[in-house]
């Protein structure tokens, strides 16, 4: 796939098909658009039993390509992962584990798009140049080490914002 996205969002009155909108009238395709691919919900969470509280972990799910920070089996991928969650317009408001930089997340927030996005760049590799991806930060795959492993694995850059995502946000307008 060539360095430009497709397809480039369409516009109605200048507006982006993001802006003005709920989650729940997009396509299919605007909606499959919306993921900018960092990876970082593909990353193992744990949750701590008593206080519910979500760690990331720097280990990714059996099916994401580290080297692409993209599902091997996106289509089939709740079949083959059994706790592979599909995201909804009405769960994106309130899965409390989605990145702070997921364009689900935001959006359902009333927040726009970031300039990094590429929705907003044209181009995939803002992604990775604003610091958001995945890609060079996943330690191993969850099938490659113990369960008990896990918590050696937590971290907290997939929870933050990175500094060069926060000078590319853009104002909803």
């Amino acid at each position: 796939m060539s360095e430009k996205c497709k397809p480039r969002p369409s516009r109605s009155q200048g507006n982006p098909f993001w802006r003005g909108r709920a989650l729940a009238d997009f396509t299919k395709a605007e909606w499959e658009s919306l993921c900018d691919g960092c990876g970082r919900c593909c990353l193992v969470k744990l949750e701590d039993e008593d206080s519910g509280e979500i760690h990331f972990t720097d280990v990714g799910c059996r099916l994401l390509d580290p080297a692409t920070a993209r599902c091997r089996d996106y289509g089939h991928r709740a079949r083959r992962v059994r706790d592979c969650i599909r995201l909804t317009p009405e769960s994106a408001a309130s899965l409390t584990w989605l990145p702070p930089t997921c364009a689900y997340r935001l959006l359902a927030r009333g927040e726009d798009l970031p300039d990094w996005h590429p929705l907003v760049s044209g181009r995939r590799a803002s992604v990775v140049e604003a610091g958001v991806s995945v890609l060079g930060r996943v330690s191993a795959l969850e099938d490659e080490l113990p369960v008990e492993a896990l918590v050696d694995h937590i971290v907290a850059w997939p929870g933050k914002v990175p500094k060069a995502a926060k000078r590319g946000r853009s104002k909803k307008g």
